[in-house]
């Protein structure tokens, strides 16, 4: 007898990518995931590192999946290679600096790559028609799969009945009457069918996978190209991006100031690349300075900034130790900025 087909599933760690998974299962077919690591994934690192007071055991969403599923999850690092589709978009950005079209091209050519390599047939994906505004239209889709270069072995289970059929679904390989028609924003029909599934362990739909479409996140991002004077990044830039209140007070440096507990030993990993700053006299956050203080003033401005976010802000005077990259440190007294002296357009 013939083997039976078997399929590669992106999972991004989302309910979409779950059930899209679940539905072929479902018809017997072996599945096996991909995962694609590109540095900006929100839950592989934030979420991890401000704990909020919720001390549960946090899981990687993909993981998650995996394990709900009962398959093989491959994680594979593309971080590299994906900084040529960050900063050269072929189909520009979505709302901030999502690459959302290219990404999506991107990822299933990848996979298409590696389904060829290990004896697979098929790509599947959770993309539902109309759900997202840029990568999830009906003629983006078209793109997508020409673009990636798999064409008709792209099956999307979750809105397939709105799509022409594809080659598993033409040769049989799965039930095309038991694919789905979802379309829109609304997660209503894969909350239901999650629960006809007795899936009840699954990412929230609200906010997103990626720090590419934060605002905020990509306005950092943006003011680091414009102060570098040129666009690029390493994989410790997109990190550090991630983590922390970041004030440019000038434009020769700007300052990482961490907001709690976590946050502070996380960026104590980062303290002997950076000059750095902390109070001595009352509690307060790691400060690092990314830039260079010129002069005394720089180092007075700094010093009263990370003053400002200790718990000594209301008294009259805090020491703040800074310290350079040949560990040598020195002690400023100084009065902590004020609430009302700290500008709003210094918050990136």
């Amino acid at each position: 007898m013939s083997q039976p087909r078997k399929a590669v599933a992106l999972i991004s760690g989302g309910l979409d990518s779950l059930l899209a998974a679940r539905v072929i299962l479902d018809q017997g077919v072996p599945v096996e995931g991909i995962h694609f690591y590109t540095g900006f994934c929100v839950e592989s690192h934030t979420r991890a590192i401000r704990r909020k007071g919720d001390q549960t055991p946090r899981k990687n969403p993909a993981l998650r999946v995996a394990e709900q599923l009962g398959i093989r999850l491959h994680v594979v690092d593309i971080s590299e290679p994906y900084k040529n589709i960050v900063l050269h978009p072929r189909h520009g950005y979505g709302s901030n600096l999502n690459p959302c079209i290219d990404c999506k091209c991107f990822m299933v050519e990848q996979a298409l790559a590696w389904m060829r390599t290990h004896g697979f047939d098929f790509v599947i994906t959770g993309e539902v028609i109309g759900q997202r505004p840029m990568s999830q239209r009906k003629d983006t889709m078209s793109i997508i799969a020409r673009a990636s270069g798999a064409e008709d072995v792209l099956l999307r289970p979750l809105c397939a009945k709105h799509l022409s059929p594809t080659l598993p679904e033409r040769e049989g390989w799965v039930d095309r009457a038991r694919l789905h028609d979802f379309n829109g924003r609304s997660r209503k029909p894969q909350m239901a069918l999650a629960d006809q599934y007795h899936l009840h362990e699954y990412a929230q739909p609200a906010g997103g996978c990626c720090f590419l479409t934060d605002a905020s996140y990509s306005a950092k991002l943006s003011d680091l190209w414009a102060c570098r004077g040129k666009r690029d990044y390493d994989l410790d830039d997109i990190v550090l991006l991630k983590v922390g209140r970041h004030l440019r007070p000038s434009p020769h440096f700007k300052l990482i100031v961490g907001r709690d507990e976590g946050e502070n030993h996380f960026l104590e990993g980062y303290r002997k690349r950076f000059v750095h700053l902390r109070t001595l006299t009352h509690l307060g956050p790691l400060v690092l300075v990314d830039g260079v203080l010129q002069d005394d003033a720089d180092r007075a401005l700094a010093a009263r900034l990370s003053a400002r976010f200790s718990q000594g802000r209301e008294t009259e005077q805090v020491e703040v130790a800074l310290t350079g990259l040949d560990d040598e440190s020195v002690s400023l007294f100084v009065a902590p900025m004020g609430v009302h002296e700290v500008p709003e357009s210094w918050y990136l």
